[in-house]
């Protein structure tokens, strides 16, 4: 979390204490939470994605018109010859694409083609073949399943001129895709009852927080560790050691003994490290560098192999947080301008005696040679210390993931991949590599959601052998009259939490060769809160309706959540009994019966296009009836 909001963090952790559509899903167990949130199921357009494109066998030029999410502009194929063919490259791999809509631009045709899957452009494999069709139409949905699809191509296989307004392919939540969250703050609130539902007979999960989370359907648990943990202000060491790391061997038994992954998340601070402030832990602060880069090594090697000896063996490791300045500042800090935390700045001679892990990045692009060369020996010196504790991880923990985990400040995509580039650079040629790639996301300071999803794909692209991680995110519920946080789209309410959550991890799933690997939501329980103090019940919790996402985000069942028929003036149309089901854990598709709304008085009087509900055992369906 970057400086503003790590200043804030132990005034919020205060006042928290003392105020005490075509995608269906299985709904999860039935416990009454606060609030309210309607919550669907993820599912993504990826053909109108900015990095995907379109190509024809004729009319090129208008092939992206028809995904570009507009109906109302289409491609035309340059005449009427058969087995025209417009192919969407998706940009990447995509193992749950589920669903592919196809929008005609003429109405009262029976169009005839096939829809194809490919991994390479090369091998295609059929999803949908209406070549025999004879019934007029402007569309239709088609429900398949295809692991690796990265190309959709449609074939028309009659001969009249073809138009295509729109050609859809609709991605869904992964199950491998790690939802979970940092709940470090665990350790501070040992004497803390959360329950899904405390005002009732039937409390559902809990009474610890772990219990109520997994029953809400998170995956995983990231534990910060602080070598010693002191105050901010003074430097003295806490009274209690939270998050420390015998409190937190603590923490690590209660999240495995519930199945849960293990993240470890080591600040190699003694208080909180992010982007503006990166102390060296007190103990290591005076060692000469080549010392302190063996007691990164060796402390990070001692704490796992204490993990490992009590049955916590971490599933993923993170080498620093938010270390896009560098990590442990030594006497570069004068250099970088760091202005905290208090310790470091008013006990410099201890702090900053000698050189330590801080990047100077204001000597970035520096065309004089000396402040270049100072850039250089940062880099060197920071990356070392990341290769020490890299190497630490693969020593003694060689089945657990090494991530590596900065920010993208607002505008500043450009500083970010400077950064995966030098340190991608050298610690491969210190003989170390990490696996996950990771980034914190709060749009306060970090941008709009869809600029994420360009920072997302950027470095998924330029660094195509990594996995891509967002280890931070988190949304409130209140605050601000309701108005939404800084670009961000979502008002600050118990539906809108839930649903700029959800878009966080719409936008990793996303990610092309389903790179995106998970995402976390920072401290939910005391910042920006999914919980809240149950009146009249002291120390006790219960979660906001918000913390289904962690459930309701996948799909169980894809719907042909669309259907299109034509019709003569003055007749009625013939509308389906049944439309067709997806059932994602077996892939297998079934029909279910689906009752249509009357038609309203004279819909068919006049030419045009008429709208009709129907509904099924799973949710709503639409019938477009075209009048011709």
């Amino acid at each position: 979390m970057i400086a503003r909001f790590r200043s804030r963090v132990t005034a919020a952790f205060a006042a928290f204490v003392t105020m005490a559509a075509g995608v269906l899903i299985v709904p999860p167990p039935a416990h009454a939470i606060y609030g309210t949130a309607d919550i669907k199921p993820i599912e993504s357009n990826i053909a109108a994605k900015f990095w995907a494109s379109a190509t024809a066998s004729s009319g090129s030029s208008t092939a992206g018109s028809a995904i570009d999410g507009n109906p109302a502009t289409s491609w035309y194929s340059d005449g009427p010859s058969a087995r025209q063919r417009l192919t969407v490259d998706l940009g990447g791999a995509y193992d749950n694409l589920r669903k592919v809509k196809v929008l005609f631009a003429d109405r009262g045709v029976a169009y005839r083609y096939t829809i194809e899957a490919s991994p390479d452009g090369s091998r295609w494999n059929e999803i949908a073949d209406m070549s025999h069709n004879r019934t007029a139409a402007r569309g239709a949905v088609h429900l398949f399943t295809r692991p690796g699809t990265r190309f959709v191509r449609l074939t028309i296989t009659g001969t009249a001129k073809v138009g295509v307004s729109e050609l859809q392919v609709f991605n869904y939540l992964r199950d491998d895709l790690t939802l979970g969250a940092d709940l470090s703050w665990m350790d501070d609130r040992r004497n803390h009852q959360y329950w899904v539902n405390p005002l009732s007979a039937d409390k559902g999960a809990g009474p610890h927080v772990l219990d109520v989370v997994k029953d809400r359907g998170m995956q995983f648990s990231r534990l910060r560790i602080f070598n010693e943990p002191r105050s901010e202000s003074t430097g003295q060491p806490n009274a209690i050691p939270y998050q420390g790391p015998q409190r937190s061997l603590e923490s690590a038994r209660l999240v495995k003994n519930r199945n849960l992954g293990l993240g470890i998340d080591f600040h190699y601070a003694d208080s909180w490290a992010d982007p503006s402030k990166q102390p060296k832990p007190r103990a290591w602060a005076q060692l000469e560098f080549a010392d302190l880069t063996k007691a990164v090594y060796g402390y990070t090697q001692d704490y796992l192999r204490q993990l490992i000896r009590q049955g916590t063996r971490p599933d993923k490791v993170a080498v620093g947080n938010e270390i896009i300045n560098g990590f442990m500042y030594g006497n570069e800090a004068a250099l970088i301008g760091t202005t905290a935390p208090p310790y470091f700045v008013d006990q410099a001679d201890v702090y900053q005696s000698k050189p330590g892990g801080g990047l100077l990045w204001r000597y970035w692009k520096s065309a004089d040679p000396a402040e270049q060369r100072l850039y250089e020996e940062a880099w060197d010196r920071f990356t070392t210390l990341a290769a020490s504790g890299i190497k630490a991880v693969r020593d003694t923990s060689p089945k657990s993931k090494v991530e590596i985990h900065v920010i993208v400040g607002t505008g500043r995509l450009e500083k970010t991949m400077e950064f995966w580039h030098q340190f991608l650079t050298r610690v491969k040629a210190k003989g170390q590599n990490p696996d996950v790639l990771a980034i914190s996301y709060y749009p306060e300071w970090h941008g709009t959601p869809e600029a994420l999803e360009t920072n997302l794909h950027e470095i998924a692209t330029t660094y195509p052998g990594y996995e891509i991680d967002i280890a931070e995110t988190s949304y409130p519920a209140s605050g601000g009259g309701g108005a939404p946080m800084p670009n961000s789209p979502f008002p600050r309410t118990i539906q809108g939490q839930a649903d700029a959550i959800q878009r966080v991890f719409q936008a990793a799933n996303d990610v092309v060769g389903n790179r995106g690997a998970g995402v976390l939501v920072w401290e939910p329980v005391g910042w920006q809160t999914m919980f809240r103090a149950v009146p009249g019940m002291p120390d006790t919790y219960e979660p906001h309706a918000s913390i289904n996402v962690f459930n309701a985000s996948r799909a169980k069942y894809v719907l042909e959540d669309t259907v299109h028929v034509a019709t003569r003036v003055g007749r009625t149309p013939a509308l389906p009994s049944t439309v067709r089901r997806l059932t994602t854990a077996s892939n297998a598709l079934t029909a279910i019966p689906v009752r249509w709304q009357p038609l309203p008085g004279g819909a068919t009087d006049r030419p045009g296009e008429v709208v009709v509900s129907g509904t099924t055992a799973l949710g709503k369906v639409t019938a477009v009836i075209d009048v011709i």
